[in-house]
């Protein structure tokens, strides 16, 4: 995560992290990259975790829709048949995973 805090701040940071905690990991910056003191870093990085968090619902969405085959499969015999099964599926998954 302190990467991706550290690209947040700077997309064309050029730099290599050593290790996973801020407090003792090893930041080497190149090409001529402007270093980040470690505080904005973690302020980021607190940032960084809330964003993840407020999309848990889309990355439990993405594992709970059927297949795109199978909702084509759907979409098809849905006209068919005068049915409402992909709408139905669909309105299921987003109401098991709401957004918050």
């Amino acid at each position: 995560m302190i990467i991706e805090a550290i690209l947040k701040i700077n997309p064309n940071a050029q730099v290599v992290v050593r290790g996973n905690d801020i407090n003792t990991c090893e930041i080497e910056w190149h090409n001529g990259t402007t270093p980040i003191p470690k505080a904005d870093i973690e302020a980021k990085m607190v940032e960084v975790q809330a964003e993840y968090d407020a999309n848990q619902y889309q990355r439990d969405r993405a594992t709970a829709y059927p297949s795109i085959q199978e909702q084509l499969d759907m979409q098809y015999w849905d006209k068919i048949n005068g049915t409402t099964n992909w709408e139905d599926a669909i309105a299921k998954v987003k109401l098991d995973n709401p957004k918050l």
